[in-house]
C-alpha cells in the first residue's frame, strides 16, 4: 500500500461487532488477504448516536463535551477533526445524517437550506446532508463519490444509516438487520476496490451496536461492541482482539491523515501501529 495520506471514514450507525464479524464477507476477505485489519472497539456510553458521532469525530468523552443525548442540538464545543484538517491546510467532505451538520456547521438544520453546503470557511467545507432514517445507503455512497471526485477531499467521511433503520425496526436479533449489514458489505465490495487502488486509507467503523429489543443506550456487549476496520500502510494487517476504546479512534486518524489530534484527545495507544 501507497504511503498516501488521503482518508475515506466510512461511520456504518447501528452496527454491532458479531453481526459484522458472521454477515461482513468483503471487508472479512481483506483481512484474510493481508489487505486489513480488523478491532473489537468498546462505544463510549450513553451508547446513543448523537454523543457517539461526537466522541468520534472529537475525541472527547460525552461528560466533558456535553453532547449527552440525542436531544441536544447545539453546535460542538470540542475541536472536530473537520476542524483539525481545516486548520492544517488539508480539503474535507462529508456525506452524513443532519446531525453531523447541527454539531460542526449550523443548528438546528433547515432541509430546504442546508442539504447541500459548500463553504470553505466552515469547518465542513464541503458537504451534502439527509435528514430521512431511510435515506438509500447506494444514494448516500454516490452522494459520498460525487463529493470525492469534484472536491479531492484529503478527509472524506460518509455516515450509512440503514443498518441503523433496520435494527430499530425489525431489532438485531432479525433477518431485516443481518441482510441490510450483508447489503452494506456487498455496497462496499463494488466501492472499496476503485477507492484502494486510488491509495486512498479507508477505516470502517460504528457509532453503537444494537439489541434484541431494536435499541441501545445501555452498557451490554449488544449496545456498546463495535467493528473497526481499517486499510493503511501505517498497519499490521490482520485480527486484533484486544478491546479498543472508542476514544481512541479520533487520534488514530489523525495520526493516519499525518495530522496532531487536538489537545483534549487521548495519547495515542493503538495495537498493530508501525513506528
Amino acid at each position: 500500500m501507497s504511503t498516501n495520506q488521503k482518508l475515506i471514514f466510512i461511520m456504518i450507525d447501528g452496527l454491532r461487532y458479531d453481526t459484522a464479524v458472521d454477515n461482513m464477507g468483503y471487508l472479512h476477505h481483506l483481512v484474510e488477504k493481508g489487505r486489513a485489519s480488523r478491532y473489537k472497539v468498546l462505544s463510549e456510553v450513553p451508547a446513543m448516536s448523537r454523543p457517539l458521532y461526537e466522541v468520534l469525530l472529537t475525541g472527547t468523552p460525552p461528560y466533558k463535551n456535553g453532547i449527552t443525548s440525542n436531544h441536544i442540538v447545539r453546535l460542538s464545543k470540542e475541536e472536530s477533526i473537520f476542524h483539525l484538517t481545516k486548520k492544517n491546510g488539508l480539503k474535507n467532505a462529508t456525506a452524513s445524517y443532519h446531525w453531523v451538520s447541527e454539531l460542526y456547521n449550523s443548528a438546528p438544520f433547515n432541509p430546504m437550506k442546508d442539504r447541500i453546503q459548500l463553504n470553505q470557511d466552515k469547518p465542513i467545507q464541503n458537504g451534502i446532508f439527509y435528514w430521512e432514517d431511510h435515506y438509500p445507503d447506494n444514494h448516500l455512497f454516490a452522494d459520498a463519490n460525487y463529493l470525492r471526485v469534484n472536491h479531492n477531499p484529503d478527509f472524506l467521511y460518509i455516515h450509512s444509516m440503514n443498518v441503523d433503520d433496520d435494527g430499530h425496526r425489525f431489532t438485531a436479533d432479525s433477518a431485516g438487520y443481518r441482510n441490510r449489514v450483508i447489503a452494506v458489505d456487498t455496497m462496499l465490495a463494488t466501492i472499496l476496490p476503485d477507492w484502494l487502488d486510488e491509495e486512498y486509507q479507508i477505516v470502517i467503523t460504528a457509532d453503537h451496536g444494537m439489541n434484541s429489543d431494536g435499541q441501545h443506550g445501555g452498557t451490554t456487549p449488544a449496545d456498546r461492541e463495535v467493528p473497526l476496520f481499517i486499510m493503511s500502510s501505517k498497519l499490521e494487517p490482520g485480527i486484533y482482539e484486544e478491546e479498543i476504546p472508542q476514544l481512541q479512534i479520533a487520534p488514530m486518524v489523525c495520526r493516519l491523515l499525518n495530522i496532531d489530534p487536538s489537545d483534549a484527545m487521548q495519547t495515542l495507544k493503538f495495537p498493530g501501529l508501525k513506528k
